[in-house]
């Protein structure tokens, strides 16, 4: 058999298409690189709950990332331990606070699977409540009694520049700050220093296979680090400018089974 590689698979914009599926023949690809003795997991900005159900689509028995390294977890094997590094709660406090003097339409914070939501949003309750989280809305000075795992800021478009000055300025050294991908205006607010390469890092000593045998999938600003931890960085055809500069490689899109094609390729999997 041929060496054995450490597969990792970013989601939205990578493995699942637009309509957030896996197509067949990427599924088909990856179990048969499993099959042939590679590893596959995933690592995500989502938390776990709304990552789960692609776990278990394709059938994975590894340690999953979530929250773009915040908590790791293995979710067939308890004794694997779990990693959780959240956001400091005076920290978090502190960002909630300056927020009132900016313009916003909402902060959410969650805390592994609960959600906290400043405002009433149903909006952002669609896209938050898939895995059925518990929620609880209120002035999230109040409400918000556990640290962190994430803390995001709804805003619009022209005042993203000015929080996120403002994030940078005040709280440099203790969170790491970046941009959802449009059409949503969210800075999304983790503790400085993570990323999913942290967890596939994690992974990688974990399975005692290196880096150079590391191939990992993405197409947004949250996959750069992982993508240069890795020895083969893909990037996806759709994915943004930094991340292909980035990249090893550059692959098809997520409509065109980039994924797939390339491993099928690399792997030599018929």
């Amino acid at each position: 058999m041929a060496d054995k590689h450490l597969i990792a698979l970013d989601l939205d914009g990578t493995l699942l298409k637009d309509d957030k599926t896996i197509s067949l023949k990427t599924k088909e690809i990856l179990r048969k690189a499993r099959n042939e003795g590679h590893i596959v997991m995933i690592a995500t900005g989502r938390p776990y709950r709304s990552s789960e159900r692609y776990y278990h689509e394709l059938e994975l028995d590894t340690p999953i990332v979530n929250f773009n390294g915040a908590f790791m977890h293995h979710p067939r094997n308890r004794n694997w331990g779990a990693y959780h590094e959240p956001l400091d709660i005076k920290v978090a406090k502190d960002i909630v606070e300056a927020c009132r003097s900016f313009q916003f339409h909402n902060i959410i914070a969650e805390v592994i699977d609960d959600v906290y939501l400043h405002y009433h949003d149903e909006k952002l309750l669609d896209i938050f409540s898939m895995g059925n989280p518990k929620v609880t809305t209120g002035d999230l000075a109040n409400f918000l009694n556990d640290s962190p795992t994430s803390l995001l800021i709804h805003t619009e478009e022209h005042h993203l520049k000015e929080i996120r000055q403002h994030l940078s300025d005040v709280h440099a050294e203790v969170i790491d700050h970046r941009s959802w991908a449009a059409p949503w205006h969210v800075i999304e607010i983790i503790k400085t220093g993570l990323s999913k390469a942290v967890g596939l890092k994690k992974a990688s000593e974990y399975f005692n296979i290196p880096p150079e045998r590391i191939i990992a999938f993405g197409d947004e600003d949250n996959d750069l680090e992982m993508l240069e931890y890795a020895g083969y960085g893909v990037a996806m055809g759709n994915g943004i400018d930094k991340v292909k500069n980035i990249a090893n490689e550059v692959t098809l899109t997520n409509e065109e089974d980039g994924v797939g094609v390339f491993l099928a390729d690399l792997l030599n999997i018929k």
